[in-house]
């Protein structure tokens, strides 16, 4: 038996994906069974000045580069191109420019961003000769003029780019003119360049360049990154095989998997330890005594749910990670832990983790891809259906400081479908702007949709419940949502989401 949302799920059980399917999944094992022979509670916690793996994102390395000319002068015939930056002087100037934007941007920039020096190039040659270009993870090419061989030859190092042109803010730039019917659609009435589009090129506007910027570090600090399965993977009422395959393709995810078994063990290791328990006690009294919270259920659910907590740390911070996610978590975890693991996921967001419910990764790489662009928690949910410019938003494990910062008042009440553990009805701000990711099944178009929270209602269904309300058509939002679970982050970043999924080859319709 499930809850509502969990029916569904695929039908393999947690333990059933061996190694031997993982590594068919995907080929590389990219999925496999984390190892934790010889972890031992003996062994110095957190607290005891073991220095774990801190829950922050890596910075965008930037690296700016200014392409010019100087040309020579000649009689009675055309020696020189458009543009104002075409001679030394000029490109000396230009840089100072280019230098004091980018400090200024630094000092905006609410994600972590790294700028290299400016590189002038003004022959195709000296960008073999850029020592640091290798390091970048993102080249600005500042197009004042040259060739578009350059823009080629960088293109070819597998960097993401942006082409910068001035109009108006300094000295015009020659591709200010010919960007897109010389470069982007090669002479021809199409796009035939391949990793650089329109929505790479920017006009002036450094604000511009910053929320591109905080996009790639969202997506440098999603791709790639490993994530910790309790349980397994699961995939909601999809062939988990399919859905595996595509998410080590376009998100390549580590995806390492902790059996139930083992967990078991962890556990029962753990309530041994003493100074866990006494702490996790500690922890629970320090949380209660928040004036926003109001404890509606036994204690000793939240005191079991902050020794779950430990032990999440504990693998992640073994694990090299700060992401984990619980498969069965309506079932299995419950008689092991004594508790849920609602309260347990909501902690873990608030310290900076990203920590899911359900193991469906159908929607937790876009949950980890928001939490990365943002700086802020994910809340994965279950949406309604659309009627009235509403949609009703919930689930068990919503973090209390969704803005990344301030905690938001919450009731601790049992899990729903349970009525079992400790699981926070979170109240949050109503008023609050909201992007809402749909991620669909098959990874190929996504559907963000804004909103402001207008309600935190008490419905007897999953216990933090917003009611969000939307500006575009009811009906136009009901017959556009693919997948089932959403996520919901606070903030307006529905530009961010559309370009950092389109470089992974997911298209992200935005409802208006």
């Amino acid at each position: 038996m499930g809850c509502s949302c969990c029916n569904g799920h695929h039908a393999e059980q947690p333990g059933d994906m061996t190694r031997r399917k993982f590594v068919r999944v995907t080929g590389a094992g990219a999925i496999g069974t984390a190892a934790f022979s010889g972890f031992s509670w003996n062994l110095p916690g957190r607290d005891q000045g073991v220095t774990g793996v801190k829950p922050v994102r890596k910075p965008l390395v930037v690296k700016p580069v200014l392409s010019y000319d100087i040309p020579t002068p000649r009689d009675m015939t055309s020696w020189r191109s458009w543009g104002g930056v075409q001679t030394a002087k000029a490109a000396t100037e230009e840089i100072y420019r280019i230098e004091e934007e980018l400090r200024e941007l630094s000092s905006k920039a609410d994600f972590p961003v790294s700028f290299l020096p400016v590189s002038p190039v003004k022959a195709s040659n000296e960008i073999n000769e850029i020592a640091d270009l290798g390091s970048a993870d993102l080249i600005i090419v500042y197009a004042a003029g040259g060739g578009m061989d350059r823009f080629d030859m960088l293109n070819k190092t597998g960097k993401d780019i942006i082409i910068f042109c001035r109009h108006r803010s300094g000295p015009v730039y020659l591709w200010y003119e010919i960007i897109s019917p010389r470069y982007l659609r090669q002479h021809t009435d199409t796009l035939k360049v391949k990793g650089i589009n329109e929505n790479d090129i920017v006009i002036d506007s450094p604000e511009e360049l910053l929320w591109r910027m905080r996009a790639l570090c969202g997506l440098k600090n999603t791709v790639g990154s490993r994530i910790l399965a309790i349980g397994g993977p699961g995939a909601w009422s999809q062939p988990l095989e399919v859905v595996m395959k595509v998410v080590t393709e376009k998100y390549r995810l580590d995806v390492q998997d902790v059996p139930y078994s083992d967990l078991g063990e962890l556990i029962a290791s753990a309530r041994k330890d003493r100074s866990l328990i006494s702490n996790a006690g500690k922890k629970a009294d320090e949380y209660l005594k928040d004036t926003g919270i109001t404890l509606e259920v036994d204690r000793k659910y939240v005191e079991n749910c902050f020794v779950l907590e430990e032990i999440f740390i504990r693998l992640m911070d073994r694990s090299g990670c700060r992401a984990i996610t619980v498969n069965n978590c309506m079932g299995t975890i419950m008689p092991m832990a004594e508790t849920t693991a609602c309260l347990t996921l909501s902690l873990l967001n608030d310290e900076g983790y990203l920590a899911f419910c359900e193991s469906d990764f159908v929607v937790v790489p876009s949950g980890i891809l928001m939490a990365n662009i943002s700086g802020k928690p994910s809340f994965l949910n279950d949406p309604t259906y659309p009627h009235d410019n509403i949609i009703t938003l919930a689930h068990c494990t919503a973090p209390r400081r969704m803005d990344g910062k301030k905690a938001e008042p919450a009731r601790i009440l049992t899990h729903f479908e349970s009525d079992f553990g400790a699981a926070p009805k979170v109240e949050m701000r109503l008023g609050q702007v909201v992007t809402n990711i749909m991620p669909d099944f098959s990874f190929e178009r996504n559907v963000g949709l804004a909103g402001r929270i207008v309600d935190n209602p008490m419905l007897d269904i999953c216990r933090s419940q917003i009611d969000v309300r939307f500006d575009c058509d009811s009906r136009k939002v009901a017959e556009q949502m693919p997948g089932f679970h959403w996520i919901t982050t606070y903030g307006d970043y529905l530009k961010e989401a559309g370009y950092a999924m389109n470089k992974i080859g997911i298209k992200l319709d935005i409802l208006t």
